[in-house]
């Protein structure tokens, strides 16, 4: 295969996640995240500088610094109700900056069309360091089609998307470079069939990442291992099961180290008894902290992993929250009526 060929082919591959032994469950991931921050509401990719005012600006004050000190220091002391509240306000600031700072994945007024079709309508999502979010909805809904914009599989017809510091939506933004930290498993498992299990792991490493093949190989192995694999890494997919094939589409992922995964139905494809242990494996990421962004219709996973449930239908977000305000206490009819089906 041609140089130019496997990079075009390994493009889309990806993106990765600390090594180390996996943790066990959830429920002890201990990732923080702040409760305090509007999320959605932040104004994705504002550009304020960190030396900035943080509690004067909260306030809707001026940007210019100066005149906001030196109106405050010829003011009267204030009561204590006012200094109260300009403390509160002041929390409420830093909760906003920390949140900006410590997010992966921001997006603002996405909008997608395929012809007079849109598909996505206005879609406001903040994703932070470390949360999981997945993604519900009946088909149609847009799920995938926001995941895939998210890594610009999809380009959006208008909206802005960052990952980190860099607006992806931006048409001088060098995709590739960021699809290196981008990891995406999908519904299908796009492994190359005439290559091991092994080598299909190591390509992307060798050829976007340009990694040694002695190093290459060594993270393959580690990363097999890490999803149960590693005496199979010899195996070409046609001699793994779904379930296995998928595994290896999860350890070509974390081989690239990503900062965030995207899951696309990622089990929706498997025989029933194979879904266990494809879910098993994002449930270790998540407790290792990694930042995910799910779309799946396994209930019961996103139950017990999830930071933050999302449902869509109709191309918008019609209600977000804990899992349980979400699968306990919906607030739209057309959650309890989606939830009602398939309970």
């Amino acid at each position: 295969m041609a140089s130019a060929e496997v990079n075009g082919a390994v493009s889309h591959m990806t993106a990765s996640a600390g090594q180390g032994t996996l943790a066990s469950g959830a429920a002890n991931r201990g990732v923080p995240v702040p409760e305090s921050a509007d999320r959605d509401a932040l104004a994705p990719g504002a550009a304020v500088p960190e030396s900035a005012d943080w509690d004067a600006l909260a306030s809707g004050a001026a940007e210019n610094r100066e005149p906001i000190l030196g109106a405050i220091s010829h003011n009267p002391p204030m009561s204590g109700d006012r200094a109260g509240g300009a403390s509160a306000e002041g929390e409420a600031a830093a909760s906003a900056r920390e949140a900006v700072a410590d997010a992966v994945i921001r997006i603002e007024g996405l909008h997608k069309c395929y012809g007079a079709q849109e598909i996505l309508k206005g879609i406001d999502l903040t994703v932070q360091r470390g949360e999981v979010v997945v993604i519900l909805g009946p088909s149609g809904s847009g799920k995938s089609t926001l995941l895939r914009c998210v890594n610009r599989l999809e380009e959006a017809t208008s909206g802005h998307i960052w990952f980190e510091d860099t607006e992806i939506t931006d048409p001088s933004t060098k995709i590739n470079k960021v699809r290196e930290h981008v990891g995406m498993v999908f519904q299908s498992f796009n492994l190359f069939p005439h290559l091991t299990a092994k080598k299909n792991v190591m390509l992307a490493q060798e050829h976007v990442l340009k990694r040694p093949k002695e190093e290459a190989e060594r993270v393959a192995l580690e990363q097999l291992e890490r999803v149960g694999l590693r005496e199979r890494a010899d195996y070409k997919p046609g001699q793994l099961s779904g379930g296995q094939q998928q595994r290896v589409a999860i350890a070509r992922a974390l081989a690239m180290d990503p900062h965030v995964m995207l899951f696309d139905e990622a089990t929706s494809a498997l025989d029933p008894e194979l879904v266990r242990d494809v879910l098993d494996v994002m449930r270790s990421l998540a407790s290792e902290g990694m930042t995910m962004m799910v779309v799946t219709h396994e209930m019961k996973f996103a139950r017990d992993v999830a930071d933050r449930v999302i449902f869509m239908d109709g191309g918008v977000i019609v209600e977000q929250g804990t899992p349980e305000d979400v699968f306990e206490h919906p607030q739209s009819d057309r959650t309890k009526d989606f939830l009602g089906h398939i309970a």
